[in-house]
């Protein structure tokens, strides 16, 4: 199956590139209850915890907005089976004109991985890939998980990179085992660096490690931020100051829904004191040029 992408993005006001596939729309759910509630009360209860793709698509057309989504295959280290990504890029190719399918993959499949990231690129159309180092317990920048960033590197696909706190676990004894030290983005760093020709983006705005992320960002090419998982409310002064200026062309928007929604997201993006020339980067431009459409 390839699917090819046929969104009109000059008709755009935004591409959101941080949503999340929470159930695969036949009762299986990307996390086990316990972390689905614990993500949930510290969200405040998101109105809908897990729409199912057809629902999220109907959202973002409405919105006229476009959307990149993912889940996370955390298999071995959770136990919980994992949604399909192959499921997710088939399902979304019926609502190509907003949904652009990124993939997972369990970063301790070895081999399997490595060629489940080949087939998933050519033959359903998957332009990226999301790691949640702290989900899937893994330090990104381990060389046992190099051939995985070497086969995106080869490909033209982008990792996108969770980092700092997550809602995962939080508030529970021990956080669920879950340790945060994977999501520092220096460990991201060591990845850019090995490999200059990968495009990554390190997923929200990192507290407590946000000097680390900008820093990161402004001193890679190939690294961007994206802005998901905080109400732009809460931004530390220096990412906005940061995407005013330097990293303008390095910031994107992403909303994490469904525990954010982008209509409460960009409301309060809109009272941020953000310059006229960089609101258009940040809410579509950087997207379209790092995504190639």
């Amino acid at each position: 199956m390839s699917t090819g992408h046929t969104i009109d993005v000059d008709a755009l006001v935004a591409i959101d590139m941080h949503v999340h596939v929470e159930t695969d729309g036949h009762g299986h759910f990307s996390l086990d209850d316990e972390l689905m509630e614990a993500s949930a009360a510290y969200f405040k209860n998101p109105e809908d915890r897990a729409p199912s793709i057809p629902d999220i698509a109907t959202r973002y057309r409405a919105l006229n907005m476009a959307a990149v989504i993912f889940t996370v295959d955390a298999t071995s280290a959770s136990g919980h089976p994992a949604i399909s990504s192959e499921a997710i890029a088939e399902e979304a190719a019926a609502h190509s004109d907003v949904l652009i399918p990124f993939g997972s993959v369990d970063p301790w499949g070895g081999r399997a991985s490595v060629d489940r990231v080949r087939r998933l690129v050519s033959s359903y159309g998957i332009k990226g890939f999301k790691f949640h180092p702290t989900l899937q317990a893994f330090e990104p920048n381990s060389r046992q998980f190099y051939p995985l960033y070497a086969a995106l590197e080869e490909l033209g696909a982008i990792a996108v990179f969770h980092t700092g706190q997550t809602g995962i676990g939080a508030g529970l004894p021990g956080g669920a085992g879950l340790k945060l030290r994977y999501s520092d983005p220096m460990l991201i760093d060591d990845v850019a660096a090995d490999f200059p020709g990968l495009q990554i983006v390190m997923a929200h705005p990192a507290v407590p490690w946000v000097d680390a992320s900008i820093s990161i960002a402004t001193h890679k090419a190939n690294v961007f931020i994206d802005l998901s998982g905080w109400s732009p409310k809460y931004f530390p002064t220096q990412l906005v100051r940061q995407a005013n200026t330097l990293l303008k062309h390095k910031v994107l928007f992403g909303s994490d829904f469904p525990v954010i929604d982008p209509e409460r997201w960009l409301t309060a993006f809109d009272a941020l004191e953000i310059k006229d020339e960089a609101r258009p980067l940040i809410l579509k431009e950087n997207a379209r040029r790092l995504l190639g459409l």
